[in-house]
């Protein structure tokens, strides 16, 4: 991409996809089925099940949604569930791994030795390999738990991260709102907006000025 905004406006709309689309219409399934009606009391969980509830007897957690989806269509929701699972599970393992990869690599890119660095993405991979495994085998309490683990750790250091990044990445999208009210496509150069350290946008931004000169040279 041309601009990191751009990259960051993409994530934005995906966390909408995947979190408020999805997750909302999992909500309207298990309450407009009356699944969630299950327990006699406030307590979870509670000492006996509503004799009359549909969702009586399911089991906390994609029973719901499968048996809500059973009602309209019986027969499909544990189909449905476990197709749908397989490409959310797959597409998030592939993520996570690309970021966790991306990461670590940033974080050794000054030791010199090549062969520490291959041994470090070896030993994430081992990691992962070990973490699916252990997910596949156990129960779901347990492989959401370490799901939880895991996201949870990942949302701290988001946290931590953004409010380090927060100055540069305002610059950065307030260049982005400039140049689109130009109606131009924006262009990310951080040596305009006395942002250090981005040295593949200055490498980027350095060899568009080269084209660009090299090509008013040559038509003129």
């Amino acid at each position: 991409m041309s601009h990191p905004a751009k990259q960051g406006f993409v994530q934005a709309f995906a966390i909408y996809i995947d979190t408020i689309f999805v997750g909302t219409a999992t909500a309207f399934i298990i309450i407009s089925t009356d699944m969630y009606s299950v327990y006699e009391d406030e307590t979870y969980p509670g000492p006996t099940l509503y004799e009359g509830a549909i969702g009586a007897g399911v089991e906390p957690g994609p029973g719901f949604v499968q048996n809500g989806f059973d009602t309209l269509a019986p027969g499909l929701g544990s189909s449905f569930v476990a197709l749908a699972l397989a490409f959310f599970a797959f597409t998030t393992m592939v993520a996570y791994y690309y970021m966790a990869e991306v990461n670590l690599s940033y974080l050794t890119r000054k030791i010199r030795s090549g062969t520490v660095r291959r041994g470090m993405i070896r030993g994430l991979q081992a990691l992962i390999l070990v973490s699916v495994a252990y997910g596949a085998v156990t129960t779901a309490g347990s492989a959401w738990g370490l799901g939880d683990i895991g996201v949870g750790s990942m949302a701290w250091m988001n946290i931590i991260g953004i409010l380090v990044l927060q100055v540069p990445a305002l610059k950065a999208l307030k260049d982005y709102r400039a140049q689109k009210k130009q109606g131009l496509d924006p262009q990310f150069d951080p040596r305009a907006l006395d942002i250090e350290g981005a040295e593949f946008w200055e490498h980027r931004a350095a060899g568009r000025s080269r084209v660009s000169e090299m090509s008013d040279t040559s038509g003129s």
